[in-house]
């Protein structure tokens, strides 16, 4: 198999593996679609293009995988995150945290429950 993806067929081989995994998909939407939709719903069924255009429509929507909430963002940009902050000295970083800490307002040392002591109390005087 090494040896079709080293060759020159590897531009007839990889764009049919495509097409194919294209069909594949498309006729699994096809399927999933005209069992559970058309008696859940009442909808009317789809043919294999229909399910390709939806199949498509669902990528451009809801993306094409990587670079989720779990990552972090693109997955090009993981070697480079982070980079500067790993040569900081100790107090290098505290300033950093420092600074931090002063631009998102304080939200990490918010205590709700002193707040709201100190509310009674201030509303009570």
């Amino acid at each position: 198999m090494k040896k079709i993806f080293k060759s020159r067929m590897r531009f007839v081989v990889i764009p049919i593996l495509a097409i194919a995994f294209l069909f594949l998909v498309s006729y699994l939407v096809m399927v999933l679609w005209n069992y559970t939709l058309p008696g859940l719903l009442g909808v009317s069924t789809i043919t294999l293009w229909q399910s390709t255009a939806l199949f498509f429509l669902c990528k451009i929507l809801f993306g094409f995988g990587k670079g989720g909430p779990k990552r972090g963002g693109p997955p090009w940009a993981g070697k480079y995150r982070g980079a500067g902050f790993r040569d900081l000295s100790e107090t290098e970083r505290e300033k950093m945290k420092a600074r931090m800490r002063a631009r998102w307002c304080g939200w990490e040392d918010a205590d709700p429950v002193r707040d709201r002591e100190e509310d009674t109390q201030n509303h009570e005087k």
